[in-house]
């Protein structure tokens, strides 16, 4: 009886472990090498666990890209949060908020130098967005949280 209590243990552990979500570590090369690159309609947001705005946002980002599904729209979340929290901070964090998509952690200290790299309007304050479809040469920049309206306009946009 006790092997399969410490069987059953173990299985729970183990599936427990399957389903915390994987977080990369990009440098901001990494990132703007996918915005270039990317084949599908792609929506950037760069994030963190500790700002207010940032996680109110990401549910209805979450939800709004959803309903692009058909269009292939992609949304990846780059987490800009402290060395300390990479990666089981902000992993735990993506958990309790029930966060589905692709999330990465940005191994950048130097916000003079990589902010640039995505928009030069940039000044470091976040959220931001970036939305890139390479296949019709749009890219557009937002540097202040988008309200759930402004969202859904700017993704149709990034799809027509």
């Amino acid at each position: 009886m006790k092997k399969i209590a410490g069987i059953l243990v173990l299985a729970l552990l183990f599936s427990i472990t399957l389903q915390a979500q994987e977080i990369r570590k990009m440098k901001i090369a990494d990132v703007v090498k996918m915005a270039d690159t990317s084949s599908v309609p792609l929506v950037i947001n760069f994030w963190a666990t500790w700002c207010g705005p940032c996680v109110r946002e990401i549910p209805w980002f979450e939800k709004t890209v959803a309903e692009f599904k058909d269009q292939k729209v992609r949304l990846v979340l780059v987490s800009l949060d402290f060395a300390d929290d990479y990666p089981k901070g902000i992993a735990a964090f993506a958990k309790k908020n029930g966060y589905k998509s692709d999330i990465v952690w940005l191994d950048e200290t130097n916000a003079d130098l990589f902010c640039p790299q995505i928009d030069k309007s940039w000044d470091g304050a976040i959220p931001v967005t970036l939305m890139v479809n390479n296949g019709k040469r749009y890219r557009q920049f937002f540097g202040q949280q988008l309200p759930e309206q402004r969202l859904l306009l700017e993704l149709k946009k990034l799809v027509e």
